[in-house]
This record gives structure tokens, sequence and C-alpha cells, in this order.
């Protein structure tokens, strides 16, 4: 058995390989951050808020592990209240020597959160993007996205709220790209002076893997083709929101596109002399993707056999047009896969709109062809209830993805063999599945509240009460016979009753709600069932 791996191993080799899980992948990118500042000649130092949550949830736990290696590089963790107010102090972190003058020539920022956390942050991520990062800092805001709902109420995506705070969006499809394109996000983020989106999905931010490290191993290359317009693109004071506005619209977000392209954050990754089929994937549905061929026997000189190009996309928004410009050309049809709600989709689609009908290829996602009455290919929206090609619920894996591209696939001209290989391993991709879709004799377990935990006792109310949910372990009370029903957002406990209560002969509540949701933002639901006179009562369960 091999030894285990020291803290040190982790965070302070120059060069080489380490093992990291994606946690801490996230901190060493910290450190290499501050290295490669300090071999710039750079006097620069790090700032780091959120609130942990899963898949997140042991980042913090991270960073205090590693406390006197971030001591020593100038990197400060210091844990929110509450996501908004973390992001709030991050972007405090961009404004250091407009108050006074600062020790620093910049401070690199982080902030960390899972996707209700995003959603929370709305306000300040708009604020703070619009006014902008300094010239030797930057803000990566990673966010936890739970696409299956696993450890959360709803399934989230973070990347239509980045958008809707116009946040360039990079999605990391492995343990390595968390290291690599956080490196570029601090480097776009500085140039372009945004804010970046890092999405982080537990497939991969919570698996572990041995990866290339090092200071000369990203080799940043500033934009050739972008003009930089007059007094720059950083933070300043004093700044009018319309020339905010206009300096984010006309020149920030082309500025992250052009920086994009110069250091191929999108690139084609496998590619054909004859090309007529394009996949394109980003994130966790790009390695499915992968895996997917693998599945049906497509390896690399078989894809480009048959024509076929996969392009790897490492920032979802905005798309850079040139490079998937480039990769349409001469195709017949592009699939692309990815999860949950279409972001690439839609930007391909515009950026290949105009084209001429002769070149432009067709463009399948979410939907395969549906033709409606009058014979032509309806959109998104066309046919309710339409069979989907790749479900936007739930989680993609390489089976259905494996069937998508097959699908495709059928419809054009194969060699013989290939057209046999392919359909030969879908029958037993099939099979497999068929195999775990049977009824198995296990017993379900249903989760319960961990032995001697004191919510045990405290979610227990008195005989013909009711009591109301909220967020944190105490939800389970739901469905464990307690007279407990409905939940809300964490920090809204209690107060759907405030628009409850006017209108039921019930004459009293219960709500549940958990210590750290009510330092989180729990008071301010109090607050509000006092304000509005009802009558509840609140229980805060200590855990």
């Amino acid at each position: 058995m091999s030894a285990p791996v020291s803290l040190a191993d982790k965070y302070t080799l120059e060069e080489g390989s380490v093992y990291l899980s994606g946690t801490q992948a996230l901190v060493r990118l910290l450190l290499e951050q501050k290295r490669r500042d300090a071999l710039a000649g750079l006097n620069t130092a790090g700032f780091v808020s959120g609130y942990r949550g899963s898949p997140l949830g042991a980042l913090d736990q991270q960073l205090w592990a590693a406390h006197s290696y971030l001591q020593s590089a100038h990197i400060v963790f210091q844990p929110g209240l509450n996501e908004d107010l973390a992001a709030t102090s991050v972007w405090g972190s961009q404004q250091t020597g407009l108050l006074a003058p600062a020790k620093v020539q910049g401070v690199f920022g982080m902030w960390y959160g899972k996707g209700p956390g995003v959603d929370r942050c709305g306000d300040v991520f708009k604020h703070a993007n619009a006014a902008g990062t300094s010239a030797h800092g930057g803000v990566l805001a990673v966010a936890g996205d739970d696409h299956a709902a696993k450890s959360s109420t709803l399934p989230h995506q973070s990347d239509h709220i980045f958008k809707a705070c116009l946040m360039p969006v990079l999605f990391p499809a492995s343990v390595q790209d968390i290291v690599d394109l956080g490196l570029h996000g601090y480097a776009m983020s500085r140039y372009a002076g945004v804010w970046v989106g890092f999405k982080c999905v537990s497939d991969i931010v919570e698996s572990s893997a041995r990866i290339e490290v090092g200071l000369q191993r990203i080799n940043i290359k500033m934009p050739t083709d972008f003009d930089m317009p007059a007094g720059g693109l950083s933070i300043r004071w004093p700044d009018a929101p319309l020339d905010i506005e206009a300096r984010i619209l006309d020149h920030k977000l082309y500025a992250a596109l052009a920086y994009a392209r110069a250091n191929r954050l999108n690139f084609t990754v496998i590619d054909s002399p004859h090309p007529r089929i394009g996949l394109v994937a980003s994130g966790k549905a790009y390695v499915d993707t992968c895996q997917a061929l693998s599945d049906l026997g497509l390896t690399a000189d078989a894809c480009s056999a048959i024509g076929l190009r996969l392009y790897k996309v490492g920032m979802v928004w905005p798309l850079e047009p040139q490079g998937i410009r480039a990769f349409a050309s001469g195709l017949e049809e592009i699939l692309v896969i990815e999860e949950k709600r279409q972001v690439l989709e839609y930007q391909i689609k515009e950026e290949l709109y105009n084209w001429d009908a002769a070149v432009r290829p067709r463009v399948y996602g979410k939907f395969d062809e549906r033709p409606q009455a009058d014979g032509r290919a309806g959109g998104e929206w066309t046919v309710p209830q339409a069979p989907w090609l790749l479900p936007a619920h739930h989680e993609l894996n390489p089976a259905l993805i494996a069937r998508a591209v097959a699908t495709r696939l059928e419809r054009i001209e194969l060699p013989s063999g290939i057209r046999e290989r392919m359909a030969h391993r879908l029958r037993e991709i099939e099979e497999r599945e068929a195999l775990s879709r049977r009824p198995h004799p296990a017993v379900m377990r249903t989760p319960y509240f961990c032995s001697g935990c004191p919510h045990n006792t405290s979610t227990r109310i008195p005989e013909g009460s009711k009591a109301i949910a909220g967020i944190g372990c105490h939800y389970m009370a739901v469905w464990m016979g307690r007279d407990t029903c409905t939940y809300t957002q964490m920090g809204g406990e209690g107060v759907p009753w405030i628009g409850q209560a006017p209108f039921t002969d019930m004459p009293h509540v219960f709500a549940n709600l958990g210590d750290g949701t009510y330092f989180h933002s729990g008071l301010l639901a109090i607050r509000a069932s006092v304000s509005a006179k009802v009558n509840i009562t609140y229980k805060i369960l200590f855990n």
C-alpha cells in the first residue's frame, strides 16, 4: 500500500504531478496563481469567501487544512455569513487601493457557493461585475451545481444566472481543468475587467486524479486582435452607471472573447479530412461524450473515417464565434451535447443563422427532427411533449449520449464495418441499461436522523399541531409522520404562513429553523413574521 499523500505534497511542489481532489485543486489553484504572480514580479495577495454546500461542501475544510500554506502566500480565507455578503466581501477585494493606499498591487479573489447561493447573489454579481476587477486582481465565482438534486430541493444550473449578470462562464471537464482553466480565468478576469463564473459539478469537483502542475504549464497569451479602450477596463472610482454599462457591453465581453480565442479555450479534439457530423460538448458532458464514443467503438481513427468532428468548449458563454464557425465549416450537421437547459445550442444557432443555406449545417441538441403539420422542422417549443433526444431534466450519461449519436449517424452513409460494430455496441449498451432497470430485492432505507441527533426530538410537535419545514437536515421531518409539510428556500422558513394565515381557520403553526440558517438569513424571516403579526412559533434547531 502506498503512503498517504501529505498536504506538503499537495501544496508545495513547484513542478510535476500531484494527486488531488477537485476541492483540493481549487486550493492549489490559488497557490499557483500567487506563485505565477511572484514569478512575474507582482506583489499580490488572495482573498476567498463563500458559503459551503454540496458539491462544494468540503471546500472550507480544505482551505482550513491548508491555512499555513495560504497564510505564507498572503491568501486570506474568510467564510461568509451568507453567499451574497461573501460575494460583497470579494467585490471589496477588487476595490483595494480605491479608498486608501494598498499594501499590495492587487488581490485575486475567489467566491464559492452552491447553486441556490448563485441565485441569491444575482444583485451582487451584477454590481460587482459591472464595476470590474483590479488590473492585478481578478475574480473567480465558483458555482457548485447539483444537476440531479442529489442533495438539494431543486436541480441547479448556474450558467443562465451568470449570463444574466454578463459574466463569462468556464466549465472544467476534469480536475486538471480546474487548475488550468482557473488560471486562465484569473488572467481573463484581469485582462477584460470581468468576474468569471466557474461551474463545478459533483462528478468533477468531488472526484480525484493525478494532474500536472507547475509554473510553466500554462502559457498565457494576451490577445493581439483587440483594441483596448482608453483608460482600460479595470475597476475605477468615480464611475457613472451609464459609463459602466457601455464599457461592459462595448468592450469587456469582447475582450473576454478575444482572450478565449488567443488561448484556445475552445478547440477541436477530433477532426476529419472529410467532415460531415460535428459534436460539441463541455464540462461533464464532454467526458460523457468521449465515453459514449468509446462505448460505440468509435475510435479517433473511426471518427476521422466517417467524417466526425468533436469540439470541446471550455468557455460556454459567451461562445467564441470564430472558433465555432471554423469548426462548423464543411459540416452537414452539428449535435450539441450539454446538460440541463440549452446554453451552447442557442449560441451556435445564432452564429450560423445568417449563413447561406447551402453551406449552413443543421443544428440539433435537445430535440431531433420534429416536422410540423406543414412539413417544416420545428423548434424547441413547437411540438408539445415531443420525445427528447438529449433530455434537459436530470443528468446525461454515456448511454443516453451514445444513443443520440447513433441516431444521427445512422442517417448517413457509413462503412459497413463501422456500422455493424456500432450497432453491436449499441445492443450491448441497451442490454446493460435493461439489466440496471430490473427490480432489485434490496430493502429500501428511507433517510432518517442520525442516532443521537437532537432533531429526533426537536422536530416533534404537540398533537393536533402543524409545522412548516425549511432547508437543512430537519427537512427530513416531512416524511416522518410528524405533521410537517411544505418547505422554503434558505432563509424563508415560516414566512409562507404570512400569506396563508388570513385565509385559513388554523390559528397557529410551528416553523422549524436550523441554527445555521438562522445565522445565514433566518433571523430576517422571524422579523418578517413579527412585523406581519402572525401567530407562529419558531423552533431554532441546534445541531
